[in-house]
Parts: C-alpha cells; sequence; structure tokens
C-alpha cells in the first residue's frame, strides 16, 4: 500500500484568516492532535503563510508552540496593531501604503522570537515573490535545513509571504538582497505549489490534500478608470481568480478514487464588507468568528472524514 502524504494549503486573505483558523480548531479538537502532528506538509500564502508558520513553529520543547486558537486569538487580539486605523492614514492612502510595516513587524516577532525555518515541525512551504528578479520565491523547510543560506527567522517568512501591494510596503531580506511581496500575486491559494513539491519529494505517494479558503469576495467590481481606480480592485481580481482557478485543478488533479476523497475544499461566502483584508472593526471580526462557525457546522460531514483520514 502506498504511502499517504497529507497536505494542509491555506489562502490568503488578511483579517480573514480567522475562517480557515477556526475549521483547523475543530480538526484539532476531534482529533485530539495538534496539526503538525496530522499533516505531513502545511503550506500558506500570504495571512495563510503566517497561520502555516504559526503551525509548524516548535516551542523549547520540540512541540508545537501554537494551536489553532492560540492562532485565532493572534487575529482577534492584535488586529489594530497590523491595521491600525487612523486620519492621516487614509489621507495618504492614493499616494502611500495604506499601512506602515512596523505594526505587522512588532506582532510577528512578538509571536515568532527567534525560531527559524530549518527548526519547523513538517514540510512547510509559504509562497512570495521576488520583484527585482520577477520570479515566484518559495521559502521551504526541505530547503532550510539542507543550505543555511536559504534558512529565515519565520517572522520574516511570515512578513515577506503577507506583504500584500497596497497594504504593505516590500519585504526586504538580507539587508535589502531580496525584495518580497505576497505571495497571493500568484498563488494566493497554494494547493497546486504544494501537490508539486509534495508529487517532487514524493513521487509515489498516495496525495490527500485539504484546502482551506478564506472566504469568497462579495462586492462587485464597479470600474472606475485611471490607475488609482484600479489599484485596489486588480489585486482583488488576481487574488480571487488565482484561488479559484487552482480549485478546479485541483478537482482535475485529485478526483476521488474507489469512492474515497482525496481533496476537500473548505471554503464560504461572505456578505458585503466581510470580504475587505483591513477590516478590524471588532463588529466585523464577530461576524468573521460566526462565519466560520457556521462553515464548521455546515460542512461536520467532511470535517468528520478529514479526521478519519488524517488518522489513518
Amino acid at each position: 500500500m502506498a504511502q499517504l502524504f497529507k497536505i494542509l494549503a491555506i489562502d490568503g486573505g488578511g483579517i480573514r484568516g480567522i475562517i480557515p483558523a477556526t475549521v483547523l480548531m475543530e480538526i484539532e479538537r476531534q482529533t485530539g492532535k495538534r496539526v503538525t502532528e496530522l499533516f505531513d506538509m502545511v503550506a500558506g500564502t500570504s495571512t495563510g503563510g503566517v497561520l502555516a508558520v504559526g503551525l509548524a513553529m516548535p516551542d523549547q520543547q520540540g512541540r508545537p508552540a501554537y494551536s489553532a486558537a492560540d492562532l485565532r486569538e493572534l487575529y482577534l487580539g492584535e488586529s489594530s496593531a497590523i491595521f491600525p486605523q487612523s486620519f492621516w492614514r487614509k489621507a495618504l492612502r492614493p499616494v502611500a501604503e495604506k499601512y506602515s510595516s512596523r505594526g505587522i513587524e512588532g506582532v510577528l516577532k512578538k509571536f515568532f522570537g527567534d525560531s527559524r525555518l530549518q527548526d519547523s515541525l513538517c514540510d512547510l512551504l509559504v509562497t512570495s515573490y521576488e520583484i527585482r528578479l520577477r520570479q515566484p520565491w518559495f521559502f521551504r523547510a526541505s530547503r532550510a535545513r539542507r543550505d543555511a543560506s536559504y534558512d529565515f527567522p519565520l517572522w520574516e517568512v511570515a512578513r515577506a509571504t503577507s506583504a500584500a501591494p497596497t497594504y504593505f510596503p516590500p519585504a526586504r531580506l538580507r539587508n535589502g538582497l531580496w525584495t518580497l511581496i505576497d505571495g497571493g500575486t500568484y498563488a494566493n491559494n497554494p494547493a497546486l505549489c504544494a501537490y508539486s513539491e509534495a508529487r517532487q519529494l514524493h513521487p509515489d505517494a498516495e496525495i490527500l490534500l485539504v484546502s482551506l479558503g478564506t472566504g469568497r469576495h462579495a462586492q462587485a467590481i464597479r470600474y472606475r478608470p485611471g490607475l488609482l481606480g484600479w489599484a485596489k480592485p486588480i489585486l482583488d481580481v488576481v487574488f480571487d481568480g488565482v484561488s479559484r482557478t487552482t480549485e478546479y485543478q485541483m478537482e482535475q488533479l485529485l478526483p476521488p478514487v474507489r469512492g474515497v476523497q482525496r481533496y476537500y475544499r473548505l471554503q464560504t461566502g461572505l456578505a458585503d464588507g466581510e470580504d475587505e483584508m483591513d477590516n478590524a472593526d471588532h463588529r466585523n471580526l464577530g461576524r468573521l468568528v460566526e462565519r466560520a462557525e457556521i462553515l464548521v457546522q455546515e460542512k461536520m460531514a467532511q470535517l468528520g472524514e478529514i479526521c478519519w483520514l488524517l488518522q489513518r
């Protein structure tokens, strides 16, 4: 019987990372295990990359440092530091990134400290994009263990993957040697990247892939002519289009075998306002938690199947 290689892939979506974090809380509750005890690989983009880093980070005893519930609290407790609102920030929005890097870097350093990519508790794959080389960039724990020049502090990995254009400045690593932005620009849903990586590492393995979305965009895009009119809408088009295309591709690559699912996609719709990546208003946070808990209840049968397969 072929080895079963289990992959978790988490989409980007800013503050909406609350949704996959809540789904993972239910998986941990049902199994009594942490995510890295269940999955062989965790992949993430942007906010999904932040979650992936937190799930794979070890504590001083070599056990998972954070549960999914701990990471949901990161969003609920630190969102105002990451996405601070001010009059001057809103006034400068058309000519500068929406937020300074100080807030998000402070939160990431607080949560991830000195932990490094090579110390990850499972195969970790986090996406980013190098703008000077104009090429996709993958942070791989497997490579970091082999090559010290590709080992980075986990907080820097999380900063690079979540540097969404127009929201945050690019991340400059190794004193500016590399300039990185959000991996959502080409892989907001990292499932296909994770699948390809697993096929390369374990060509003969059976694949089980669980893909977690952060909610579908709700608002219609209203065309406004000019560069400034397209700045934010085009980013939403890229992120949403990539995610939905990857859903279709994974359905074709991993169809059921003898009635057994090999690919699960857990996603939910959102109402107007809930789909904003940076809406840190406490009422919106509460709505996202509620939306996530409804998703868990609606997908309870699928979650039961997933938990059974993960513990085979």
